[in-house]
């Protein structure tokens, strides 16, 4: 019976993947061809470094670009990063720039129609940004069998995805595939579409609501726990924005289901890692964000002022490769009483739909931490 049972989930899988593969592969040739906004990017502003180095880009690659999100993590000069689901290249090539000569890119998909097109402009951006070499390279495999796919354990730095693991029919060995080939202090950095409640199985089973990004959304408590399960720290929510799908047809066969796009930053710290609030200093000296470094909803760093953090975001800071971009200050913090005094910051929910709530009520921006490590940079 179990092996009835093992075949059966192995011929649902496969059909997911063909379905995928016969979407992204045939069926939407350009961005306009979505039948829904899922697969928008979001509303944010692009930061202005962000958008030069976009515009370096080969059209044919952006023309074919599906994301929902702006998947560019801070601090990348030098780093290993690895991006799940990386369609024709886009976020590879706009990554290239930012990691550098020294750096390294690797994209991993499925779909062979998506590759070509990505393999195709290697040499054209290598080129276009002046290297010597290509500092990218593109692997056809599934997200959730990175081993197979020839990927090795702690070997990335940074891994990012950009509205694909709702396409995965198996979410937990997405994560589990990621922490294992990151390295310590590693982050998944990723864009994806989250559901209010559990999507029941009829509506998996719709072909177009899958390929559009939407029945296959994670129900966001479930990433939560998954993400814990797996071995990471609690998921940090960076921004969230409604997605009101736009189509009528589509509304009407998800019902009451709510969905929205949130950035959220998961890290795998080292066994032990100590926890222990304490008061940082951001230096200043990251790419693009000199003058205030937005970590996620909770907290914004301002240059060369204290900011008191908890337990939770001090070890991510002091074990990650944020570590040499702040000064750690233990001694003498108080939260509370006479002498030097700092406000604990006002705590953000990891609930995507909570935030928005917050946000249209009133604006919720990131604390500063008001009154009331080692280096370890990728380039090392």
């Amino acid at each position: 019976m179990a092996d009835g049972r093992t075949a059966a989930s192995n011929t649902a899988v496969a059909s997911v993947y063909n379905d995928v593969k016969e979407y992204y592969g045939k069926t939407l040739k350009k961005t306009s061809d979505l039948k829904s906004n899922a697969c928008v990017p979001s509303a944010k502003p692009v930061p202005a470094y962000v958008r030069k180095v976009i515009a370096e880009i080969h059209p044919d690659v952006a023309a074919k670009y599906y994301g929902c999100g702006l998947v560019v993590p801070e601090c990348l000069e030098c780093c290993s990063v690895l991006d799940l689901g990386c369609g024709s290249g886009r976020d590879c090539y706009m990554l290239s720039q930012l990691v550098g000569e020294k750096g390294r890119v690797t994209g991993i998909d499925m779909t062979e129609d998506q590759l070509e097109v990505a393999r195709k402009y290697i040499d054209y951006h290598t080129q276009r940004f002046g290297y010597k070499k290509p500092n990218v390279n593109f692997v056809q495999g599934y997200i959730e069998a990175l081993a197979e796919a020839g990927l090795e354990e702690k070997s990335y730095d940074i891994i990012i995805s950009n509205c694909v693991v709702n396409l995965s029919p198996d979410k937990a060995s997405v994560l589990r595939e990621a922490y294992r080939v990151l390295k310590d202090g590693g982050e998944l950095y990723f864009s994806d579409v989250y559901s209010d409640a559990r999507i029941p199985e009829d509506l998996k089973a719709n072909k177009v609501l899958w390929g559009e990004c939407l029945s296959g959304a994670l129900w966001w408590e479930d990433l939560i726990r998954l993400a814990e399960e797996v071995g990471f720290c609690k998921p940090r929510l960076v921004t969230a924005s409604i997605i009101t799908v736009s189509n009528k047809e589509l509304e009407k066969l998800l019902g009451d289901h709510k969905f929205v796009s949130a950035t959220y930053r998961l890290f795998k710290l080292p066994k032990g890692s100590e926890k222990k609030s304490c008061l940082v200093m951001y230096n200043g000296e990251m790419t693009g964000v000199e003058e205030s470094f937005e970590f996620d909803a909770q907290y914004t760093f301002k240059v060369d002022k204290e900011t008191w953090v908890d337990d939770d975001v001090a070890s991510i800071l002091s074990n990650s490769r944020f570590s040499g971009e702040f000064t750690f200050r233990h001694q003498g913090l108080k939260t509370s009483g006479s002498g030097e005094c700092w406000a604990k910051p006002k705590a953000v929910s990891v609930n995507p739909f909570e935030l928005l709530q917050q946000l249209g009520s009133a604006s919720v921006a990131p604390s500063t931490g008001a009154c009331c490590g080692d280096q370890k940079s990728c380039c090392q």
